[in-house]
């Protein structure tokens, strides 16, 4: 259920992981099929370039990020490589699993968590985490399980939108940590 600011502020100070689904959070939800030129197809998909950014910024002001997707895909091993995305857990339709396993890596308590999603099968880790997020054009069934609801569609710039707030939050808005990222290049 939505927060308000000072009790929202309150969880994502506490965020140290943040956890992503990539269908419909990190993409529009849509997947195209490409015809591969040796046969069959080439799965592709769509990022946003400011969620990208964000994510660059967030490991830039010391948070870990981590994916949880139920499909399976090279593009999705790619852009997480390319972001420097700590944690990939794909095929993983039942999520609670592959989200413990990260927890436990990070060394995290759910409270030290907050996870992006936009579907149904997102809500067992929703109710879990300390910090639950959904996106914009998500299915409206989530509204009672987050504490966040971006203004963003999924794919759009809900994750930067997320991220934004967590370091703000944190006392790293966007600009110093952009500063950060910049110093370490």
């Amino acid at each position: 259920m939505p927060l308000n600011r000072k009790k929202l502020f309150a969880r994502a100070r506490q965020i140290k992981l943040l956890l992503m689904d990539v269908d419909g959070v990190l993409t529009d939800g849509r997947i195209y099929y490409v015809p591969h030129p040796k046969g069959g197809f080439l799965e592709t998909k769509t990022f946003s370039s400011r969620d990208g950014l964000g994510i660059r910024l967030a490991h830039a002001a010391g948070l870990k990020t981590g994916i949880i997707t139920g499909r399976g895909s090279p593009v999705i091993e790619h852009r997480a490589k390319e972001l420097g995305i700590h944690f990939l857990q794909q095929n993983a339709l039942h999520k609670i699993g592959p989200y413990e396993k990260i927890r436990r890596a990070a060394g995290l308590r759910d409270d030290e968590v907050a996870y992006i999603g936009d579907d149904i099968v997102d809500v067992p880790v929703l109710e879990r985490v300390g910090l639950a997020i959904g996106v914009g054009n998500g299915d409206p069934l989530l509204k009672p399980f987050v504490h966040f609801w971006t203004r963003s569609p999924g794919g759009l710039g809900a994750v930067r939108e997320a991220i934004d707030l967590i370091l703000t939050a944190q006392g790293t808005p966007p600009l110093k940590a952009l500063r950060l990222f910049l110093s370490g290049l």
